[in-house]
């Protein structure tokens, strides 16, 4: 005869994020792309050839930085680089917001670098008139390729920003009302990676 008793209910268990949204993955991603904008900032953009018949011009070519050519980029990549970080440990509804301005940084880092190929001369009006003591000079300027970099590592951090949505979903909640209801299932969830371990243990948990 077959046995009357009810077959025992599977126990829900949270699965392990897959590879692409790991936690320690978007956030890492997030911070190199920042760095990389950054880094960018702190390279050569432009050389300046000035007019030897102007008043001020050496008979060096100015190198301008980027830092100099878009004082904008460098804030922006640390404001990126800062809700990167923060997305690590933020609730479900601040992941959203700083997602939000990490692709506002990214647009605007993306701005300042596209306004700067796009007029050279006047970018390097600054470092002219800090050089030579003359602002408004007409000169030569070749342009490298560090702000071409700037612009697609700053598409890309957008793309990284995005990322944080569809990847949260499987990332641990932080919020104290959210760890009650994934308390019983704690025990039995899958593998973890090293932020969410560091999460776990600063709540008194033992992940291992």
């Amino acid at each position: 005869m077959p046995d009357p008793s009810p077959a025992p209910q599977a126990v829900k268990t949270r699965t392990a994020a897959p590879a692409w949204a790991r936690k320690s993955t978007v956030v890492l991603l997030i911070a190199v792309l920042a760095l990389a904008v950054f880094g960018t900032t702190t390279q050569t953009w432009m050389t300046v050839t000035l007019d030897p018949s102007q008043a001020g011009a050496g008979q060096e070519p100015l190198q301008v930085q980027g830092s100099k050519a878009a004082t904008a980029v460098t804030a922006l990549a640390l404001v990126a680089l800062a809700g990167g970080l923060a997305a690590a440990i933020a609730g479900r509804i601040a992941r959203w917001i700083i997602a939000a301005i990490i692709v506002l940084a990214s647009a605007g880092i993306v701005a300042a670098a596209g306004t700067v190929l796009a007029d050279p001369l006047a970018a390097s009006q600054g470092s002219i008139g800090a050089a030579t003591g003359v602002t408004g000079t007409q000169a030569q300027v070749a342009v490298t390729a560090f702000p071409v970099l700037a612009v697609v590592a700053g598409c890309l951090l957008a793309l990284g920003g995005l990322l944080i949505l569809p990847a949260s979903r499987h990332w641990a909640t932080r919020t104290k009302y959210d760890a009650r209801a994934v308390a019983g299932t704690a025990a039995a969830s899958g593998p973890v990676d090293e932020i969410d371990s560091w999460d776990r243990l600063s709540r008194g948990d033992d992940p291992t």
